[in-house]
């Protein structure tokens, strides 16, 4: 028999819940609000069969374009052949989370805001972009000694008188 193509083929362990993580799905996961503009990650609670959405959206990051009463519509981008098309669906509350794909954004915007005020009290200017590190700085080895290695010639005479 040759394998089956479904919806749900090879999902055995992609949708299983994970350790110590089954039965009660928490309030929390329900009480949530989501606005349009937020990113979340659509991770699929295999316990939930509604609104669950294709197995290739499993563990893909999006922003929310429509909230509706019990789903949530995502655009997640898709790479089909050599284009990027970004694809609109809806998805169950249960089946996203909040993603943290801004939190590094939002410090990093925080921290720049606070070193250029301080850089203008002080009555200069800073540049806040990020630089790439370096090469790291070179040392020299101190207390050895220099040792030069030659190969031994190779002498077939002697190499034929010992035999094979």
């Amino acid at each position: 028999m040759p394998a089956g193509h479904g919806v749900r083929a090879r999902t055995r362990d992609l949708f299983a819940r994970p350790f110590r993580k089954k039965g009660f799905i928490p309030l929390t996961t329900y009480l949530r609000t989501y606005k349009i503009g937020d990113y979340v990650d659509v991770k699929v609670n295999g316990a939930v069969h509604k609104g669950m959405p294709h197995k290739f959206y499993h563990g893909r990051t999006g922003r929310i374009w429509n909230v509706t009463k019990h789903a949530i519509g995502v655009e997640v981008n898709k790479q089909v052949g050599n284009r990027i098309i970004r694809k609109r669906i809806h998805v169950r509350i249960e089946h996203v989370q909040p993603s943290r794909c801004q939190e590094e954004l939002k410090q990093r915007k925080v921290h720049n805001d606070e070193l250029k005020a301080a850089a203008k009290a002080r009555g200069e200017k800073i540049s806040t972009k990020r630089q790439p590190e370096g090469p790291k700085p070179g040392f020299m080895v101190e207390g050895t000694t220099i040792e030069t290695v030659t190969p031994i010639p190779y002498d077939v005479v002697n190499d034929l008188k010992g035999g094979y």
